[in-house]
């Protein structure tokens, strides 16, 4: 049986949001470390899930794989020093440059997220000009049934107002080319990230993503 997120956890991370100081956490290191134990027990399980159609994800170490729950505080108007939530990079930031897959839990706004976030300008040119190039074949993986019931666009976040340079105005995947970042997300309710079978769950919408963090990484190969 795969493991599973504890409503612990959750019920962990809703005490955390109330109490977001130092004093708090330290006298409850014990549920940190218990929850957090519990995250990396099904992230090993998810990954290896994963595993099946993604052989990428067999190199990851599960525990680095977790973002740290302190937040860096140096240059936010937000001083609260612990992050309400815990995220893990499956290929996906961390400062990678490739396509890959995010998770996001926390307690009635997890989600997944699958692409490429903020990319360094000269790998977002060369996925501009992928998308310029193969325009009719990533409008087929957007346009596939499944995709888009769960994704039904691409993040708008940052969206350039304008074309940016070197590509023509009139480009048929213009709309496209103004996009900073490549991320599909899907939003999971508390008891789907709860579930018995998330993993087994979690990983056929991940699996769906796959199409288009082959497309992105198509020129880097």
């Amino acid at each position: 049986m795969s493991a599973i997120i504890s409503s612990k956890t959750f019920e962990f991370l809703k005490k955390l949001t109330k109490n977001n100081n130092r004093e708090w956490f330290n006298e409850n290191k014990a549920l940190y470390t218990e929850s957090q134990e519990n995250v990396i027990a099904f992230l090993e399980d998810l990954i290896k899930e994963m595993g099946e159609f993604d052989e990428e994800l067999s190199k990851i170490d599960v525990k680095k794989s977790l973002f740290r729950i302190y937040r860096d505080t140096r240059f936010s108007k937000d001083k609260s020093p612990y992050k309400t939530n815990f995220g893990a990079s499956l290929g996906m930031g961390k400062g990678s440059q490739k396509g890959g897959y995010y998770l996001h839990l926390e307690p009635n706004k997890s989600f997944l997220a699958g692409g490429i976030y903020m990319p360094e300008s000269s790998v977002l040119k060369e996925v501009r000009k992928e998308i310029s190039l193969y325009g009719e074949d990533f409008l087929k993986i957007l346009n596939q049934k499944d995709f888009k019931k769960h994704f039904p666009e691409l993040d708008q976040d940052d969206k350039l107002k304008k074309v940016p340079q070197g590509f023509e105005k009139e480009d048929p995947m213009a709309e496209f080319l103004k996009l900073k970042n490549f991320i599909v997300v899907y939003h999971l309710k508390d008891e789907e990230a709860l579930d018995k079978n998330a993993v087994k769950n979690l990983a056929k919408i991940f699996k769906l993503m796959k199409p288009l963090n082959d497309f992105l990484n198509a020129p880097f190969l």
